[in-house]
């Protein structure tokens, strides 16, 4: 199974929980649900060097994907979905950009 870290608040995420609805093979993790979800996500973010990037340029770093076979990315086609089109606009970054 598939785990999608997100929050309900980012287009990015509701994007592709939107494709995943039903879907027994993806399970959502919103972080922003309950402490304990926000916990692991951070524990993820703060070790995994996926996460490098997406630090440096103040972006949260969701969605995040893990794969199967504990692969961590934050690109949505490597998890087998399609990112959001960025004709969409900016997602949210920590420095309130995007948003």
């Amino acid at each position: 199974m598939i785990k999608i870290y997100g929050m309900s608040t980012c287009p990015d995420c509701t994007f592709v929980e939107a494709q995943v609805k039903g879907d027994s093979r993806y399970e959502i993790i919103d972080i922003g649900q309950h402490v304990k979800n926000l916990k692991a996500f951070l524990r993820l973010r703060d070790t995994h060097p996926a996460f490098d990037g997406a630090k440096r340029v103040g972006a949260i770093g969701i969605p995040c994907f893990v794969l199967d076979d504990g692969t961590v990315t934050l690109v949505a086609e490597e998890a087998g979905l399609h990112s959001r089109p960025t004709a969409d606009g900016a997602a949210c970054n920590l420095d309130g950009s995007g948003c």
